[in-house]
């Protein structure tokens, strides 16, 4: 097991290293920036069009819908512990480069939504079925690297998606019990002797509880994964980024100084404060980059498999909805998370001092406030890790479909539910690496087909962005039944 785990160590870091973090996927967000004329220019348009229900658009849920389902996904555990990691392993020049990289990677959360919904089809249930494995066969006509995808991002979701983020949830409530609740009140005139409470929550308890919550949710299908991504996803966003603007305020005498540090340390390490020393700029680079990624997932082509399950009246539109993801992902929460940290550490340089890693730095920043971030901290990592695994499993669950039909789909789902368990109670550090290779190895099919359909994904921009009002005209090219040409489709109609 030693031997297996040293070759996964060796492949994890070859995928990981500056091939695909420095070259190949910051070229891919500047190329579609530039192919895209600049879309980061209509990221209002975007946001606006969130708030919009399209009537007239074909699909199987809202825009909304779509979108906080694929956020459920995208804020995670990433975007407190990965900030922390980048942060403690990169200095905090890391959190600039993971901004820039929020920043063009909305041209390419952009460009993978807009192949998605075009070559999307749908299924002989009535559902939309899309993502790169149908951009690859449908407009590339490379199936065989479509079901490439669609094999790497199915066995990923058991990972990345499921497994380590139980774990990692019941993992915290183990570590923080018992909890001691102290009750005081009055009863006929006389104060109450506090009672404590001791709530040992076990892994196997949380396990059995986050199992029985997702199954509870998955098993209606996307329907019931949008309406619980509806309402958990923006009050998770909101009570976190709120939860953080008042750790701000009580820091607000180092915000300024965290801002200039943050820059001035991403070009030259000398420049770092509280605490972070000898950090080089290849290192704030690479694991701003990695956590960059690995947070918004832009280029993963994780979020466009529900993008193509949105009501829109055309590719651009969705693509536009999909895009925001990023900028709410990285651009703000990912930031916020970097300013707190930094922040914390300029008011007490003690807890960025040592051999420290990203979960601990990430506990002692949230720590200097009292109860207060501690509770902000849990509250926040416990939702970010469950609807993580709401929106993964609708992506699993697509791709299952894909290679073996829908028949499969209700067996994909028990076996998902109990990973869900087996994760929470298993040690899982192989699979954290396991799992990043499969998020490597979807990657790279999904940037062949953004590249090679670039001047589709040019072209389809400036049709429906030409004017303000062709934001609104509804694509007149049908969806295919699978199996179909749209050709055939035209014929039948």
């Amino acid at each position: 097991m030693e031997q297996f785990s040293a070759v996964v160590d060796k492949i994890d870091s070859f995928l990981w290293g500056p091939f695909l973090l420095v070259w190949l996927l910051p070229l891919t967000h500047i190329f579609l920036t530039f192919r895209t004329g600049f879309i980061q220019r209509k990221l209002g348009l975007g946001i606006k069009l969130t708030l919009k229900k399209d009537k007239d658009g074909s699909g199987d849920v809202s825009q909304f819908g779509a979108l906080t389902t694929a956020l459920a996904s995208t804020i995670g555990t990433g975007n407190i512990i990965g900030v922390g990691t980048a942060i403690a392993r990169g200095g905090p020049g890391a959190i600039l480069w993971m901004w820039l990289m929020g920043v063009f990677g909305i041209a390419t959360k952009y460009s993978e939504s807009l192949i998605a919904v075009k070559y999307r089809v749908r299924t002989e249930t009535g559902s939309m079925l899309g993502g790169a494995m149908f951009a690859l066969e449908r407009g590339l006509k490379l199936k065989w690297l479509g079901i490439l995808f669609a094999v790497f991002a199915a066995l990923a979701s058991f990972g990345i998606g499921n497994g380590v983020q139980s774990n990692a949830v019941a993992t915290l409530l183990q570590e923080t019990a018992p909890i001691e609740l102290t009750l005081t009140g009055v009863t006929a005139g006389e104060v109450q002797t506090p009672v404590h409470i001791p709530l040992n929550i076990t892994q196997l308890v949380a396990g059995g509880i986050m199992a029985l919550l997702v199954a509870m949710v998955i098993l209606g299908g996307i329907k019931s994964i949008s309406t619980v991504c509806m309402a958990l996803v923006p009050f998770m966003a909101i009570f976190y980024i709120a939860g953080c603007f008042i750790i701000l305020a009580l820091n607000h005498a180092f915000v300024i100084p965290a801002i200039i540090s943050i820059v001035k340390s991403a070009f030259n390490p000398n420049a770092a404060a509280g605490g972070f020393t000898g950090f080089a700029v290849s290192k704030a680079i690479q694991f701003g980059f990695s956590r960059g990624l690995f947070s918004n997932e832009s280029g993963m082509g994780s979020a466009p498999i529900v993008a193509a399950a949105a009501k829109t009246r055309n590719p651009v539109r969705q693509a536009l909805v999909s895009s925001t993801g990023t900028f709410w992902d990285t651009v703000i929460i990912c930031l916020l998370t970097g300013l707190v940290i930094v922040s914390s550490a300029l008011a007490n340089p003690s807890i960025s001092q040592g051999e420290i890693n990203g979960s601990i730095l990430v506990h002692k920043a949230f720590g200097q406030v009292g109860g207060f971030g501690p509770f902000i901290l849990t509250i926040a990592l416990i939702t970010f890790a469950f609807s993580t695994i709401l929106g993964w499993s609708y992506y699993g669950e697509r791709c299952t479909e894909y290679l073996l039909g829908s028949k499969a789909i209700m067996n994909y789902r028990v076996i998902f539910v109990i990973i869900v368990f087996v994760g929470a109670i298993a040690p899982l550090d192989l699979a954290w690496n396991i799992s990043d290779i499969l998020n490597g190895l979807m990657t790279l099919p999904n940037i062949v087909a953004m590249f090679m359909l670039s001047g589709v994904i040019a072209a389809e921009t400036k049709k429906y962005l030409k004017t303000p009002d062709d934001i609104n005209m509804i694509d007149t090219d049908p969806v295919p039944l699978r199996g179909t040409s749209v050709a055939a489709t035209k014929d039948a109609g």
